[in-house]
C-alpha cells in the first residue's frame, strides 16, 4: 500500500504512482468506479478514499484478471457488507445495552449451564 498525505491528488501523480495511463482513470471515471472530486479549475483531485478503491480495482482487474463489470459487481457488494457490519455493530450495541450484555460475557448463569455428560452404555446382545 502506497504512503498517503491528507491533500488530494491530481491525476497525472495518481497515474504516476500507480503506473497507469491517466486515460485508465478516466475510464473508471466513466464507469462510475472512481468519482473523484473536482477542483474550481474542473481538475480531478483523488483523495486517500480514492486511492484505496483504486488499488481495489487495479488489484482486481491486474492480478485476478476480473473485467470492469466484474469490478462494479464486487465493489457493490463490498459496499453493502460494509452497511451490513455497521448495521449489525448497531444491534449489538443495542442489544448489549437493552440486556446488560457485555461483549465476550456470556449472560447464562453458571447454574443454568449444560453440563457434558458420560455417553449412555451400549449393549451388545449374542445369539
Amino acid at each position: 500500500m502506497k504512503k498517503r498525505s491528507k491533500a488530494a491528488h491530481r491525476i497525472s501523480s495518481v497515474a504516476t504512482t500507480y503506473n497507469i495511463h491517466p486515460q485508465t482513470l478516466r475510464l473508471y471515471e466513466r464507469h462510475g468506479l472512481l468519482k473523484p472530486s473536482r477542483s474550481q479549475g474542473n481538475t480531478r483531485l483523488y483523495t486517500d478514499e480514492d486511492l484505496e478503491r483504486l488499488e481495489v480495482i487495479l488489484n482486481l482487474t491486474r492480478d485476478l484478471g476480473v473485467n470492469l463489470a466484474g469490478v462494479e459487481i464486487i465493489l457493490n457488494m463490498r459496499a453493502k457488507m460494509e452497511e451490513m457490519e455497521s448495521e449489525i455493530r448497531d444491534f449489538m450495541k443495542y442489544v448489549q445495552s437493552q440486556f446488560g450484555v457485555q461483549s465476550g460475557v456470556s449472560p447464562v448463569k453458571k447454574e443454568n449451564a449444560l453440563v457434558r455428560t458420560t455417553p449412555p452404555r451400549i449393549m451388545r446382545f449374542n445369539r
